[in-house]
């Protein structure tokens, strides 16, 4: 019942929704998404969306569900307005020029994701072996004391997989850093870039409202300062993020240090200085500096390049001074 258009992108955080519910009921209905469109993270795209072809949706807009159907243009916001589709400058930063470029580079990507996908089941693979291991070392030691052995079995096994998770996801930046990039999502570092998210460290969840996760998040690259509660945010680009002494980050909340846009991968630095708070399943965007105690609302959308003054109170979406 989904149809989705030709040359239509979709990010991993965003959710097609053709189920519509009601106290007593549900039903299911067809849902379309239109060729060339671009559907950007944390969007929820219901059935009777109303875009046509070439639309971007950007980060957390609302999907019109009402009025005319938009066609050739972005969408920001909630409730959403319209923004320029593209911009010229971009043009000249996809490298491609004619249609045997195009399916050189669409070639190349396609063997690049094919090397990535045999290292993230190699990578996933090691693990499990390690973790099966453990589980049959501690079956053999069950008779001895099984509540203990189960207890250091399940310890044991996060300690490592954290371990090696960690050290997987910082050797393959070398243990260096990320910077800031702009480049066409055609070019090789894009590619890359991609296989660093696919190799991210996962289970960093598990320690969400603990001190031990800002532990991690060090170990991870993340400038964290002493005292930050973090009740379960999200931060895509760790190396890029920079977040002050006791500083508050909701559940939910995210940094995110990057974008793309028709066909344009950008990344940039985000600082939050001391005492800043994150609201429930707020976002923050690439190139974002909060001042100190500023405060940013439940739900809201601050967005890429905003500077935040100290002690101020921000909300909505796209966010604004409240």
């Amino acid at each position: 019942l989904i149809e989705i258009g030709r040359g239509t992108m979709i990010a991993d955080g965003a959710n097609l929704i053709d189920a519509d519910y009601t106290s007593t009921s549900f039903r299911v209905m067809p849902l379309s998404v239109g060729p060339r469109n671009f559907i950007g993270n944390a969007v929820a795209y219901p059935a009777g969306g109303r875009t046509g072809e070439n639309c971007l949706i950007a980060s957390k807009a609302m999907v019109p569900l009402a009025g005319p159907v938009r066609s050739d243009v972005g969408l920001l916001g909630s409730p959403c307005f319209e923004i320029p589709r593209s911009v010229n400058s971009h043009d000249r930063l996809d490298g491609i020029n004619g249609e045997a470029e195009f399916h050189r580079r669409l070639r190349a990507k396609n063997a690049h994701n094919l090397r990535t996908m045999a290292l993230f089941l190699v990578v996933r693979w090691m693990n499990l072996f390690v973790i099966t291991l453990f589980a049959m070392a501690a079956w053999e030691s069950c008779r001895s004391n099984g509540v203990l052995v189960i207890a250091g079995f399940a310890v044991g096994s996060l300690i490592f997989s954290l371990t090696y998770f960690i050290t997987v996801e910082r050797a393959l930046m070398w243990f260096r850093s990320l910077r800031p990039q702009y480049c066409s999502i055609y070019d090789p570092y894009f590619w890359w870039h991609e296989r660093y998210w696919k190799l991210m460290a996962p289970l960093v969840g598990v320690l969400n409202g603990t001190p031990l996760k800002g532990v991690v998040w060090r170990l991870l690259g993340v400038r964290v300062g002493r005292r930050v509660f973090d009740d379960g945010c999200a931060i895509t680009e760790r190396t890029l993020v920079a977040i002050g002494d006791r500083c508050t980050l909701n559940a939910g909340s995210v940094i995110q240090c990057h974008s793309m846009e028709d066909g344009i991968f950008k990344s940039d630095r985000t600082e939050l200085a001391d005492g800043c708070t994150l609201g429930t399943g707020a976002l923050v965007h690439y190139g974002v500096t909060m001042g100190r105690s500023a405060q940013l609302l439940p739900d809201s959308f601050l967005m890429k390049g905003e500077k935040v003054p100290r002690e101020a109170r921000w909300g909505g979406n796209p966010a604004r001074p409240m």
